[in-house]
């Protein structure tokens, strides 16, 4: 299934601005987070199954899906992070990628802190104290 890249207007989390960005697909409510999955095809967005060192799982396929997109718009690059938890979507766009990275460690720390996903065996008490690369996409040739 192909989805039509609709764009949406949104206010960067970072720095405010007003922008015009690719739509994450909303649930439609008929099957679970793999059928939500196929929706992602030509939307501008893809799933992001792996964060940091190891590539601990970000989320829990099919109930909690993190996803990740990029746009460039007249000002320059625009990092989008968003989520499938339950049927429930929501997205976020920054400016910075580092921010995006940040708010995107934040979500993945709160879950596997509460064991909703599998991270690292020894968590610091907030994602504050995660060492740096743990605060990053996955990258299995580093």
């Amino acid at each position: 299934m192909t989805t039509t890249r609709l764009l949406t207007r949104t206010v960067t989390a970072d720095t405010e601005e007003t922008i015009t960005v690719p739509a994450l697909p909303a649930d439609d409510r008929t099957g679970d987070g793999y059928d939500w999955m196929n929706t992602l095809n030509g939307s501008g967005w893809v799933p992001l199954p792996g964060w940091a060192s190891e590539g601990w799982d970000a989320g829990a396929w099919p109930y909690i899906i993190f996803t990740v997109a990029r746009h460039r718009d007249e000002v320059g690059e625009l990092f989008g992070y968003g989520t499938y938890v339950e049927g429930d979507t929501r997205a976020s766009w920054y400016r910075s990628q580092e921010a995006c990275f940040e708010a995107i460690t934040e979500d993945v720390f709160f879950h596997w802190k509460s064991g909703q996903s599998h991270g690292p065996h020894h968590l610091p008490m907030t994602a504050a104290g995660l060492p740096g690369g743990d605060r990053r996409p996955y990258n299995p040739t580093s």
